[in-house]
């Protein structure tokens, strides 16, 4: 009750009505420069990539030759991204959204000035290699230093930093999805221990995201970002069909969470800090993918483009079980690899997979209840999300905003609610926060704020934020 009222009770950050208009104007720009870099590194991300993969077809080589030259870029790209990551900014590992979180929670500082540039490019070297990873971890963690950067513009405001970090990270979510209720809802809820309660930081929030989708689609235009069939509404009585989809996405989120925890831990014991081991790690990921990008390209990359081809033209339930069970060991090692790159849409595509072959097989056996295949997928989608991040608001609104599949409210809060009642009885923690206290336990951050120990912050902060709480009275611009 304490650690909720800390958050819940938080005072009035501004106490005029200039220093109010201050705090919204500056969420508005780092809404729009998150919007503006996230745009950049996204269409970064394809440059290099289709450089990457057509550069050395003008030397007219033979076309094994050809083949090797592409898979050794892709393995010196990624190690590369590997090496200027854990010598310039650790941090930036992964995809970065526990990093935000503990700096929301005063566990972290965000050097911006180095989060910026290296997430950016060591983040376009290794997911231009064909490695299963998402832009979109990185996009947060890039949003989140946004906000810092223009923080530290202002020393005046001393709850600035926090408005303006959660600001720029619901801002990244929004432009790299598409989605800004999504980027909204993802603070809300995702970082709800965090993230300091009032109606002023909503506002900033919530403008941040505006202004992001809006730079967004200003440069990539209005469509959602999977091109996929509207569907129709299933009927009522095939509910239990979702409701049964999400308990099985249910386990096997609680069992993703854990395999993500143990190869995390894996990948930090056997590099130890040993640049010859991470750029070796980095090297032979790239260039296995690389290979995988040439000649099995379902296996490859974060897996937007294969969630639009299945959905579209599915194949048999069997195969596409297979390719979710090898995505699935792919998107283990190559997230838990310290790569700069996240696993949203990776967790997207699995889900899909796996929602499709069911809709596939449901649909032979209740061809009453059952319109569409696809319906599954885009259920799938949110449940995955839903049983590892434990958001499963987000994870519906998301999807609907990414597919323009409104309609489905019904069977995606079947599933969503589903899978997350059954990962929480099953135990364990939400996988962000879990990898946030993974990582404070086995090595010190590598900028720390003041080392209170964890176990004593929550009582101290809560004694702060009532005895200024009782003092306080919400000022107008509140």
């Amino acid at each position: 009750m304490k650690g909720l009222l800390k958050h819940r009770l938080t005072p009035g950050f501004f106490t005029s009505q200039p220093d109010y208009v201050v705090l919204l104007s500056l969420s508005a720009l780092v809404g729009a420069l998150a919007g503006l870099i996230v745009s950049m590194f996204e269409a970064a991300i394809h440059l290099m990539t289709n450089q990457r993969l057509h550069f050395f077809d003008s030397w007219q080589l033979p076309v094994g030759i050809t083949a090797l030259l592409v898979i050794l870029a892709g393995a010196f790209v990624a190690a590369l991204g590997f090496v200027l990551t854990a010598k310039l900014a650790p941090e930036t590992s992964g995809s970065g959204i526990p990093h935000v979180e503990g700096a929301l929670d005063g566990l972290h500082d965000i050097r911006w000035w180095r989060v910026l540039p290296v997430k950016f490019v060591a983040g376009v070297l290794t997911l231009s290699s064909g490695m299963v990873l998402g832009r979109e971890g990185p996009s947060v963690q890039i949003g989140g230093a946004v906000g810092r950067m223009c923080a530290s513009l202002i020393g005046k405001y001393p709850y600035a930093p926090h408005v303006l970090t959660a600001s720029g990270a619901a801002a990244g979510l929004a432009a790299a999805f598409n989605a800004p209720l999504a980027g909204i809802l993802f603070i809300i809820e995702e970082m709800r221990p965090q993230f300091r309660y009032n109606f002023t930081s909503f506002k900033c929030v919530t403008l941040a995201s505006l202004m992001a989708t809006i730079v967004l689609r200003y440069f990539h235009g209005q469509d959602a970002v999977m091109d996929i069939p509207t569907f129709q509404v299933p009927p009522l009585g095939s509910l239990w069909l979702f409701l049964l989809l999400g308990i099985i996405f249910g386990v096997i989120g609680t069992y993703f969470n854990v395999w993500v925890l143990r190869c995390t831990a894996f990948f930090k014991r056997y590099h130890r800090n040993n640049i010859l081991r991470v750029a070796s790690t980095g090297a032979a990921l790239g260039g296995l993918f690389a290979l995988f990008q040439l000649f099995l390209p379902s296996i490859s990359g974060g897996g937007v483009a294969l969630i639009t081809e299945f959905v579209r033209e599915p194949m048999a339930w069997g195969i596409m079980v297979l390719i979710f069970m090898v995505r699935l060991v792919a998107t283990l090692g190559c997230f838990s690899s310290g790569a700069p790159g996240g696993v949203f849409a990776p967790m997207l595509a699995l889900g899909t997979l796996l929602g499709l072959a069911y809709g596939t097989v449901a649909a032979g056996l209740f061809p009453s209840l059952v319109a569409e295949p696809g319906v599954y997928a885009v259920a799938g989608m949110g449940a995955l999300f839903a049983a590892t991040v434990r958001a499963p608001v987000t994870g519906i609104i998301l999807v609907v905003e990414m597919t323009d599949n409104y309609q489905l409210i019904m069977p995606l809060l079947m599933t969503c609610l589903g899978a997350t009642f059954i990962a929480q009885a099953l135990g364990g923690s939400p996988l962000y926060s879990a990898l946030l206290q993974q990582s404070l336990s086995t090595n010190a951050p590598p900028v720390a704020a003041t080392p209170t120990p964890a176990t004593e912050e929550p009582e101290n902060n809560n004694n702060t934020a009532a005895t200024t709480t009782s003092t306080s009275v919400p000022t107008k611009a509140e």
